[in-house]
């Protein structure tokens, strides 16, 4: 959906309940380990092809069946205004399905959701949008995305999101606060327990207004192959003009401790 910057370039599990979140040690390994190895992305449990915009309330487990998007859905470019493949209502919990290409807008929450053990084999437009308002809280728990030419989590409404125990890899932007949304919210991102891939090239874990008074908070962010630090933990901008980057006391809150490069 709408923010700065949209060039295009496409170009081990464990058992028991960690797996089922889709965990990998790359991802939970402590800061004394010696060495950290990128997620293993899961095989699908089948697969289906999605033609029309499907709607989810409640619960809805896919038990790792793969969705991607056929017809009107079959587009995997940065089309603005694509619509997705799955869209939450308020409430909504989402387990256990991957989303392979085309992936369209991916998954559109109108209010407070989960996105639990969700992986995103080759991002669209965006994997997840969240759209609920002030009061809205979103949890990604688990799972992973890559192959996002532009955004992977883009926030358009208010509230706050949650992401943790998440991997992505081949990416622009993890996480980016809206900057010419029609109507403007201060926003919150927690990140917890995150598995960045390094490309070779700039790449930003979260984009925030700091002239919206956004706020970001960074903990336990494993980078792998970025010895030339190109990865951004957190870009700042005004709208979209980007202004700066780094952490301080009042929008990107984290510390050297927090990020751990491998």
């Amino acid at each position: 959906m709408s923010s700065a910057t949209r060039p295009r370039a496409r170009g081990r599990a464990l058992t028991g309940a960690l797996a089922t979140l889709g965990l990998s040690i790359g991802m939970i390994m402590t800061t004394g380990a010696q060495s950290a190895s990128a997620a293993t992305w899961p095989t699908p449990n089948g697969s289906q092809g999605v033609s029309s915009t499907i709607p989810i309330s409640g619960t809805k487990d896919y038990g790792m069946k793969r969705l991607y998007g056929t017809g009107n859905l079959g587009g995997g470019g940065q089309d603005e205004s694509q619509d997705p493949i799955l869209r939450l209502s308020n409430g909504a919990v989402l387990k256990n399905v991957i989303l392979g290409a085309p992936a369209a807008d991916g998954i559109h929450c109108m209010g407070s959701c989960t996105l639990q053990n969700v992986w995103w084999e080759d991002v669209g437009e965006d994997a997840a949008t969240f759209r609920g308002g002030t009061g809205a809280t979103y949890h990604v728990i688990g799972g992973g995305a890559k192959k996002a030419a532009d955004k992977v989590f883009q926030h358009n409404g208010g509230g706050t999101v949650n992401i943790s125990n998440f991997a992505v890899q081949e990416f622009k932007t993890l996480y980016r606060s809206c900057g010419d949304c029609s109507t403007q919210y201060t926003r919150k991102v927690n990140l917890n327990s995150i598995e960045v891939t390094g490309t070779g090239s700039t790449a930003r874990i979260v984009g925030i207004n700091t002239n919206r008074n956004d706020v970001a908070t960074l903990r336990k962010i494993t980078i792998l192959n970025d010895a030339s630090r190109k990865v951004i933990p957190c870009q700042k901008y005004n709208n979209n003009s980007a202004v700066g980057t780094g952490p301080d006391s009042r929008n990107c809150l984290y510390s050297s401790s927090d990020i751990t490069y491998r």
